[in-house]
């Protein structure tokens, strides 16, 4: 069911919402849920995803965009969400398009109001390329975009006006089932009573219904009754009407009981939480401490804004995170511009993450999984940083903490880290040059992994004279050989064999910089390949992979043993590739680079079919493409000649229809699953499709032979004729395979048969 939650959490109600948006989606292919902030849309647009998912062959999936600042970034996070990478050629918009074109799938697209000109574009682009998506978008205000339908979100079902009726009757009141819920949760004692309920009632409806508002009036049930809380309340909002019973706006009903909760906390709670708006995204107890607080000083109360439930815990990867809910998010902001600490805090996040990421960036290259774990959970409080030193025209800072993220750029998001270090370079050079050069050689390296040596070869060059201008040895042991390789996709073989002697003269002068050795033998490596020196090639690769397995560099070591594998294939020796390759891919797998993983499955699937084992290169060959079109990827050149002579080789042996239907197979399985396979055993299971039914149970004999043969490209007509059995016979195998399978056409079925290594 895609990256949607199977339930919501603390969801009441909402029953004519749900009918009506189902409803909708029926015939409409986007429902915008409009209303104003803390009314629950998430919630209410998850629920219906949670229970639409199983209708859409490639389930549903969710993109949230309340830690998009910039609205550059909203086709970056859409692209994030369903899983696909941008580190390649093809430009995120690009590369959505090109996948969900002929995808079946619901899409929510969550929060969408602060940058609601970018969501809409990137809707419409999607649903016009795409018939079979269909999106669910929530924000305070509608889309606007042509075929959009907007239900709108109002608070919850308030009980009846009056007396209190009986309780059963009030129970089945949105606004009191959730007041109930939370309060139990909180207090672990509450019930709703006789005695209790006409004061439950009247706080229901002095909080308008409101999910968020009646949520942190339950919480205080720990220490007050529901009468005392809502006396207190009642007193707040007197103030704001001069004793007037008459409703207030709904938006300052919500601030009211904020600003009423907030009172309630000290001084220190305060503090933390004003300070936390800093945070874009989910941040831990450290960044707290060195932006919130003094160090040791913000556990204490992050632990009792939880359980006031001013801040939301979320886990990840086994690490307690914390993160504020966007209407708190814009309280806590205010409340910090009311403090006066709206700059220095600022400053101070900026600098703590300036510092960390030049910290962690010295050491990341050999903790490469440690580093891209810390990456991927704070990347959004990053993104807020890079986003403030824009606005500031802090340059200098901007352009450090862009290349010192270079490995998650790298692998991760190559379009945004280009865009990013072009805005900062753009900006006059204020002094901060040797910030400056490394700034230039990531812009370059990107463009590499780009295939772009238009953009490559001139920031690459600035690279070289910074560092030569300053005196930066380090900074030009890796620019000379990147220029190198940019030279060679250039064509131009004569300036990058130049240029590999200049880097190799360079690394001999900062001999204790490891990076620069291995950037030389990579270069060396690659220029093997474009001038078909395979010996040369080999002799290069190798010794870097010494040289990166000696330091930990992983991602150098994977690099090394994917040219080594891949001049092995080339010259013809299987059995020295095997576990070059079988090394290289599980590097690929653990820091999930996924235009390697797409590389080594294409070379697999060149190995399979020189092995004589046409029917697995086949598969291969058609896992490879899809995780090539899910990472915007192209075939390195040198490689073209050996994959055309793989792909037939295998058609020969095979036949047409039956490679065809080997290769779709290979194309549907998931990711996992076609990693395994390549790594030599069966795939174990991994149709990408989501499944359509419940049914999911082993075949009979004679469906597990239809299935074969169905895996085999043959015709219904045809298997009949192989079985002895009537075409009508055949059709109704066909049909019930589907439906055990839980799959919706014959190439899932030849991906379910080689996920069993049939």
């Amino acid at each position: 069911m895609g990256n949607i939650p199977a339930e919501a959490t603390s969801f009441v109600g909402r029953r004519r919402e749900l009918a009506e948006v189902r409803t909708k989606l029926a015939g409409a292919r986007l429902v915008s849920l409009v209303g104003p902030g803390g009314v629950g849309k998430t919630r209410l647009a998850i629920r219906i995803a949670a229970g639409l998912g199983r209708g859409f062959r490639d389930g549903a999936w969710l993109a949230e965009l309340a830690e998009v600042t910039d609205p550059g970034l909203v086709n970056g996070a859409v692209l994030a969400a369903l899983d696909l990478r941008d580190q390649a050629a093809a430009e995120p918009l690009a590369l959505l398009v090109s996948y969900l074109r002929d995808k079946e799938l619901l899409l929510v697209v969550d929060n969408c109001e602060h940058v609601l000109e970018a969501a809409a574009g990137v809707v419409t682009t999607l649903l016009r390329a795409a018939p079979g998506v269909r999106v669910i978008a929530t924000s305070r205000e509608p889309l606007s975009v042509a075929g959009e339908h907007v239900v709108p979100v109002p608070p919850l079902e308030l009980p009846a006006p009056g007396p209190a009726g009986p309780l059963a009757s009030l129970r089945r009141s949105e606004a009191v089932m959730l007041f109930t819920e939370r309060a139990a949760a909180a207090s672990g004692a509450f019930e709703l009573t006789t005695a209790n309920q006409a004061a439950v009632a009247d706080l229901c409806r002095r909080l308008d219904g409101l999910p968020l508002a009646i949520e942190l009036a339950a919480v205080r049930t720990r220490v007050l009754t529901a009468a005392q809380i809502l006396d207190r309340l009642a007193d707040r909002f007197g103030l704001l009407t001069g004793g007037s019973r008459g409703a207030l706006p709904r938006h300052q009903t919500l601030r009211t009981t904020i600003e009423w909760s907030h009172d309630l906390l000290t001084e220190g709670e305060r503090a933390v939480l004003r300070r936390c708006c800093a945070f874009a995204g989910r941040f831990t107890l450290e960044d707290a401490e060195s932006v919130c607080s003094a160090p040791g000083g913000a556990l204490a109360e992050l632990s009792s804004l939880v359980d006031k439930s001013l801040v939301m815990r979320e886990d990840a990867g086994g690490l307690a995170c914390y993160r504020l809910h966007e209407t708190m998010r814009e309280f806590a902001g205010l409340k910090l511009r009311e403090a006066g600490e709206a700059d220095a805090v600022e400053l101070r996040c900026a600098e703590y993450y300036r510092s960390a990421c030049q910290r962690l960036a010295l050491e990341g290259r050999y903790r490469l999984l440690d580093w891209l774990a810390w990456a991927d959970l704070e990347i959004d409080n990053v993104r807020a940083v890079l986003q403030r030193c824009v606005t500031r025209g802090d340059a200098a800072r901007g352009a450090e903490l862009a290349a010192c993220l270079g490995w998650f750029w790298i692998t991760r998001a190559t379009t945004e880290g280009i865009r990013w270090l072009d805005t900062f370079l753009a900006f006059p050079d204020r002094g901060n040059t040797q910030a400056r050069g490394w700034a230039y050689f990531m812009r370059g390296f990107l463009a590499v992994l780009k295939a772009d040596p238009a953009g490559a070869r001139p920031a690459l060059h600035a690279a070289v004279t910074v560092a030569r201008e300053t005196g930066q040895p380090e900074l030009l042991s890796e620019a000379l050989p990147m220029a190198s390789i940019a030279e060679n996709m250039a064509g131009e073989h004569a300036a990058a064999v130049r240029l590999i002697g200049e880097a190799a003269a360079a690394a001999r002068r900062a001999p204790h910089y490891r990076p620069g050795v291995v950037a030389v033998l990579q270069a060396r490596a690659l220029n093997g390949f474009f001038a078909g020196d395979m010996a040369a090639a080999r002799d290069a690769a190798a010794a870097g992979a010494r040289r990166a397995r000696e330091t930990g560099d992983h991602y150098a070591l994977g690099i090394m043993l994917l040219n080594l594998g891949s001049a092995a294939l080339a010259t013809g020796d299987l059995d020295e590739s095997v576990p070059l390759l079988e090394e290289a891919l599980r590097l690929a797998r653990q820091i999930d680079d996924r235009v390697a993983q797409f590389y080594l499955l294409d070379a697999f699937g060149c190995h399979a079919a020189l092995a004589g084992r046409a029917r697995r290169a086949a598969q291969l060959l058609g896992a490879a493409d899809t995780v090539r079109a899910e990472a915007g990827a192209s075939v390195m050149p040198f490689l073209a000649p050996l994959l055309a002579r793989a792909r037939e080789s295998a058609a020969a042996a095979l036949g047409a229809a039956k490679f065809q239907a080997a290769f779709e197979a290979g194309q549907c399985l998931d990711r996992d699953a076609a990693l395994r396979l390549a790594l030599g055993g069966p795939a174990g299971g991994g149709a990408r499709a989501a499944p359509r039914g419940a049914g999911a149970g082993p075949l009979a004999a004679r469906e597990a032979d239809v299935a074969r043969l169905v895996a085999d490209g043959l015709t219904n007509k045809q298997i009949g004729a192989r079985l002895f059995i009537s075409e009508r016979t055949v059709d109704s195998h066909v049909r019930s395979i589907l439906n055990k399978l839980g799959v919706g056409s014959r190439a899932q079925i030849a991906a379910w048969v080689a996920a069993l290594g049939e």
